[in-house]
């Protein structure tokens, strides 16, 4: 059990749409699948057509209505309504930066002012909850980029990306904090099927994001030039590296890479300034009521959130806030043991009280491992169509009807030629094919009278007892030896004789 201890300002914002942001090419990525549309970007010398991030965008409308808003958010609407931004002149822009502890280069210039300006003056309300939501995800990157050994000012990446939101998907099919394409993800060893899209996975995505992030400074050697790369593939700066002929300076090649791209380094700097430098700008943070920390227990049976919920007695919102990598509220345990994240003081509960927990509405979740179709009612008309090698003693044996039932029910006689296609009426004395889950059948090796019924999909104790005439429920459940009502489909009962 792993403990991660995190404060989790629980806010969620939603958001109109992310950047199309190109899928990152590379050892991971494979063909740079940017690069044919950059052939036609016109080189500009005009940076007033940068592309702001689509993050930026954010309604913040829904912050109302939010489930962790209710919880955990506290505003100071006061301080809301007093805030008023700062204007500095550009010298005050470039000491601040300057005085920043980063190892990436902070330069200022026209267009840095320009993303500083968006953040503390029209979405202002923006970065007041980033600043609360930062407080949960900080640490996670933190310890990712820490691990490999980069500039922890890397963190700041996924507000440019997602604006935190480890469930944001773009138009392009990017998800996550760090917006990883289906193909970039799986071939980083990220899991993505339905079920599960660990690129929703604030703790694995991370730790990708990290290593992907060390592999692009390992081709150009300049962070500016790799987190470009990060936005539009290494192929596309690359080309911008060759328009240039062959400048290696990410401002130097600035008009010849992809306008979104010509932006993203400079909102980079920006957001670092803003997360530092909030203060004097007048934003408040979002601050929360109470922490909550969580931890992980490792699970290893298929369960749905709303077992987990109604057992511990947790709101489901919060199980998805945690655990935003399982796409269909299903934990698919049974295939390999997978992480659960909850509140630290439900783990204990969590583990007290597994049994119980899948055996809640196990019926309602459980997947059958095999079905046997359902045979032909006795009595039912049915229709063969004859097949080569067909014989009518053949067709009669395999419905359990007579010859001559069979003549007689098609105007046929014994001798009577039949041809290949030709229909052929059947009343069925017994069920054709194999037989139904759910049918009676006498157990070999007891007596005769002794039945075992396999049970189905939504069946309880009480709807088989009424299939046996004379036996309860309690019968069954004193036969089986089962200790309570829980069954689950696919298991076989033994019927008590009557």
């Amino acid at each position: 059990m792993k403990r991660i201890g995190f404060v989790l300002a629980g806010l969620s914002l939603s958001l109109c749409g992310f950047a199309q942001k190109a899928e990152l090419a590379g050892e991971y990525a494979g063909p740079d699948t940017a690069e044919v549309a950059c052939d036609t970007v016109e080189v500009l010398l005009d940076d007033s057509t940068e592309v702001y991030p689509e993050s930026m965008e954010a309604d913040l409308n829904s912050l109302l209505t939010d489930w962790y808003m209710q919880q955990y958010a506290v505003v100071d609407n006061s301080c809301l309504e007093n805030s008023v931004n700062v204007d500095y002149p550009d010298s005050v822009y470039m000491r601040k930066l300057s005085q920043l502890p980063t190892v990436i280069e902070m330069p200022y210039n026209r267009v840095v002012r320009r993303y500083i300006d968006m953040y503390v003056q029209k979405r202002r309300a923006l970065v007041e909850n980033l600043l609360g939501l930062s407080t949960y995800y900080m640490p996670i990157f933190e310890e990712a980029l820490e691990r490999e050994g980069l500039p922890l000012e890397l963190k700041y990446l996924p507000i440019i990306e997602s604006a935190l939101r480890p469930d944001a998907t773009s138009r392009a099919g990017a998800a996550g904090l760090w917006q990883f394409m289906v193909k970039t993800g799986k071939s980083m060893g990220l899991e993505v099927n339905s079920l599960v899209d660990e690129r929703r996975d604030p703790i694995k995505s991370s730790a990708m994001a990290a290593r992907y992030l060390k592999d692009l400074y390992g081709i150009y050697h300049d962070w500016a030039l790799a987190i470009a790369s990060y936005n539009c593939g290494p192929g596309n700066v690359s080309k911008a590296i060759r328009r240039s002929g062959g400048k290696t300076d990410y401002w130097e090649i600035y008009p010849y890479l992809p306008r979104e791209t010509r932006g993203y380094v400079p909102a980079f700097i920006a957001i670092n300034y803003v997360m530092n430098y909030y203060g004097d700008h007048n934003i408040c943070p979002v601050l929360t009521r109470r922490p909550l920390l969580t931890d992980t227990v490792q699970v290893t049976r298929r369960v749905h959130f709303k077992q987990i919920a109604d057992v511990l007695q947790l709101p489901i919102e919060e199980i998805r806030s945690l655990n935003p990598q399982y796409r269909r509220d299903i934990i698919p345990g049974n295939i390999r043991p997978y992480a659960l994240i909850l509140p630290s003081q439900q783990v204990y509960a969590y583990i007290e009280a597994q049994n119980d927990i899948f055996a809640h509405d196990a019926e309602l979740y459980a997947q059958r491992l095999s079905v046997e179709p359902a045979g032909i009612a006795p009595g039912t008309m049915v229709y063969h169509r004859v097949r080569k090698g067909d014989t009518l003693s053949g067709i009669a044996q395999k419905y359990g009807v007579s010859v001559s039932n069979l003549c007689s029910w098609n105007n046929l006689r014994r001798s009577s030629y039949l041809r290949i296609g030709q229909r052929l009426a059947v009343s069925s004395k017994k069920a054709s094919g194999k037989r139904s889950d759910n049918t009676a059948v006498t157990a070999k090796g007891n007596s005769s009278s002794s039945k075992y019924h396999t049970v189905r999909k939504g069946e309880s104790l009480w709807t088989i007892s009424q299939k046996y005439k004379g036996v309860s429920a309690e019968d069954i459940r004193r036969e089986n030896k089962l200790k309570g009502n829980a069954i689950r489909p696919g298991q076989r009962l033994k019927i008590p004789v009557a």
